[in-house]
């Protein structure tokens, strides 16, 4: 009976714990099912984020680009070399998932990547479950993974990545620029030149998809995706045409190698538009491997006195007030300014009492003085200055210009700048002053983005538009003044001798420029200065402005300051001019033929149009010039270079016949021939590197017709 009792009282008890219970989960799920939370956590976010995944969809940031579509920076596929080290990655002996010998696989890898064996071992030894290698172990390529891959060691993997890519490495750099990398973030920015100035425009934006998915996540029959589309950054397209900015960068290196200057900045301008159609300067860098000496893009962040390019403004000035009498006799030599020292001529002796034009073609800072001092008036010169743009940045769309530092208080220093002293100006600002001159009288702005494209849609997000700075003289005067310019380079006593180029005439003006040193002072010595040429061609209709300085070359004691500027002028502008098809004058061939006076380098090409070729083949043979026959035909229909252009021994000449042409092998080609052979075929050029061909897409014997593309890989030679 007692037990019964007992029972009893236990079974109401569990009982009411039970409905305790019941009520308990009862009102627990009432409260879920109408606040849809769990200790302060949303039940349909907690639901989502287990069986909804988000997956990244990878958008690339904007592609720098010349005029014509050849790309000079891209994102490009690389790999990230990694290592796993937990032993527990491995559930199969056989097929190990870590790296089992740390020894071997150092051994293995070391001369791949360019690492010590024992640097390597360090890094395989360490106490954790996953490592990478460092920068050694970071943008490889496809090629090199492939090589690793061989190898199959255990343990060793790759995560696949995007890298800022410059396929032409040391070319245009400081108006490219370079973009990098934050290991943190993941994001890329420009740090130098347009990938930075135009950041806004070439950075992506990440897309990604949300969708529904199982504990394992696989996608859901019927899932709902939601997309947000990525947003490739905008494509830059420049004005810089890679041709030519190939002449510069080629004549610069060659320059570099025999005269290893300080410094050098070379420029090429479209006088017509403003568009600068290249610019380089030495010492230079590699985008891809950022080994940069100097930040800055000297062409319009360093200013220095110029030097008697100057001249070519006050000249300009003198004729446009109609002071200018070119038979006007002076006395040369020295020229007395009030209160401070004279001014002497170059040679400090003068040439005796000469004519203006003389003193035009000799660079005569006296003459020049009397120009600004007497003939125009310094102030009225001043209001030349400021119509020349001298007295302002040009606003070219390249970041960190450099304004001018005039010097004009002084009468000594006005009278100075009229000849190139005593004030400071960047080379765009002549660059942008010599349009006026090369242009009818109107002066073009320069820039360098033709255009910024969306390249989802090819809508244009910007463009730019020629724009006229200013008319500082007029047509009549620009005529003049590249008429007496032309004799600077042609006339017996004129300083721009070494810039004659066959078939052509160049207006232009040489320029040697003291450098100060410290405290000061100007350094002395031969070598010490800043030599530099600002010529115009054809004379009769300028197309092109080449402006080039070399600072501080290392001359032959047989040579002057015009050796290297010149070489890297005549080089630039010849080639520039047969690129853009710009035949020579008749008449400036026949007068080019006193060349061979100089005793200039190299043959005079006759023309062999209409020529049997075999009769062609023989006269370039015998004067040691290689020849390379295009087509099958009997007749040469073409050649390049053109007649009358000059040719060195061993250069390659190219013939074009009748007939269907089959591909050259052009392994161990320069990039110049292989753009002589694109010029006359008419083929359009992508490349890789740089030095020598070691690689092309068409294969030898391959029939090649106009428009075709031709792309190549360059190596340096060991």
């Amino acid at each position: 009976m007692k037990k019964s009792k007992n029972m009893n009282r236990g079974a109401a008890i569990l009982s009411v714990i039970f409905v305790l219970l019941f009520f308990i989960l009862f009102g627990r799920f009432f409260y879920i099912q109408a606040t849809g939370t769990v200790d302060g956590q949303v039940l349909a976010v907690k639901a989502k984020e287990k069986y909804e995944k988000k997956r990244m969809l990878e958008a690339r940031r904007g592609q720098i680009l010349d005029q014509k579509g050849n790309v000079f920076a891209e994102d490009t596929v690389t790999y990230t070399l990694v290592a796993v080290l937990d032993e527990k990655m491995t559930t199969d002996p056989d097929h190990p998932n870590h790296v089992v010998d740390p020894e071997e696989t150092a051994e293995k890898l070391a001369p791949i990547l360019g690492m010590k064996q024992k640097e390597i071992e360090a890094i395989l030894k360490k106490d954790k479950f996953q490592v990478e290698f460092g920068e050694k172990g970071r943008n490889i390529s496809f090629a090199k993974k492939q090589q690793i891959e061989k190898l199959k060691l255990p343990g060793i993997g790759f995560i696949r990545d995007t890298k800022r890519f410059y396929p032409n490495g040391k070319f245009a750099s400081y108006v490219i620029g370079y973009a990098k990398r934050d290991e943190k973030t993941g994001k890329t920015t420009g740090q130098l030149g347009i990938e930075k100035s135009l950041d806004k425009y070439l950075q992506e934006t990440d897309g990604y998809v949300i969708y529904e998915s199982d504990r394992s996540g696989y996608k859901l029959p019927g899932s709902k995706d939601k997309i947000v589309t990525p947003n490739n950054g905008a494509d830059v397209y420049l004005t810089i045409d890679q041709k030519i900015q190939t002449f510069l960068e080629d004549a610069l290196n060659e320059a570099e190698k025999q005269y290893q200057p300080t410094k050098m900045i070379g420029i090429v301008a479209d006088p017509k538009t403003g568009k600068i159609l290249a610019m380089s300067q030495r010492p230079s860098f590699d985008p891809n491997e950022r080994d940069i000496q100097n930040f800055y893009n000297d062409a319009v962040s360093y200013r220095f006195e110029p030097g008697s390019t100057m001249k070519i403004f006050t000249l300009a000035a003198a004729v446009n007030e109609g002071v200018y009498n070119g038979n006007e006799k002076y006395k040369s030599g020295m020229y007395k300014v009030k209160g401070a020292s004279p001014i002497y001529d170059h040679n400090n002796v003068g040439w005796g009492t000469i004519t203006f034009d003389e003193a035009v073609q000799r660079s005569s800072n006296v003459g020049f003085a009397i120009l600004a001092h007497k003939k125009i008036g310094l102030e009225r010169f001043y209001q030349y200055l400021n119509r020349f743009g001298f007295l302002e940045k040009t606003g070219i769309d390249l970041p960190n210009e450099e304004n001018s530092k005039l010097n004009y208080k002084w009468e000594r220093d006005k009278i100075s700048t009229a000849f190139g002293q005593a004030s400071a100006f960047t080379p765009i600002q002549l660059v942008q002053a010599a349009t006026a001159i090369a242009n009818d009288g109107k002066m073009m702005k320069p820039y360098v983005i033709d255009k910024i494209v969306d390249p989802d849609t090819n809508r244009v997000l910007k463009k730019t538009e020629p724009s006229v700075e200013g008319e500082p003289i007029t047509k009549e005067t620009a005529a003049k003044t590249l008429d007496i310019l032309e004799t600077v380079v042609t006339s017996e006593h004129g300083t721009g001798k070494p810039f004659q180029i066959p078939g052509y005439h160049i207006a232009g003006k040489t320029g040697t420029a003291q450098i100060a040193g410290e405290g000061g002072r100007y350094l002395t010595g031969r070598e010490n200065y800043v030599f530099s040429f600002l010529g115009m061609a054809p004379k009769e209709n300028p197309e092109l402005i080449v402006y080039i300085a070399v600072q501080q070359p290392k001359l032959k004691p047989t040579e002057t300051g015009s050796a290297p500027v010149s070489m890297i002028f005549k080089s630039v502008m010849k080639n520039s001019l047969e690129y853009l098809k710009i035949e020579p004058t008749t008449a400036a061939a026949k007068e080019e033929k006193n060349v061979e006076n100089e005793k200039e380098v190299g043959v005079s090409l006759p023309e062999y149009k209409g020529q049997q070729v075999q009769q062609a083949v023989q006269e370039l043979e015998k004067q040691q010039i290689q020849p390379i026959v295009l087509g099958g035909g009997a007749t040469v229909t073409s050649q390049y270079p053109s007649a009358t252009s000059r040719v060195i021994q061993r250069e390659k000449v190219f013939l074009l016949t009748d007939g269907a042409v089959k591909m050259p092998n052009i392994s161990g080609w320069s990039l110049r021939d292989v753009m002589k052979l694109c010029s006359i075929m008419e083929l359009e050029l992508k490349y890789e590197g740089s030095g020598y061909v070691n690689a092309q897409n068409i294969k030898p014997g391959t029939e090649i017709r106009k428009g075709d593309q031709l792309t190549i890989k360059l190596k340096k030679p060991k």
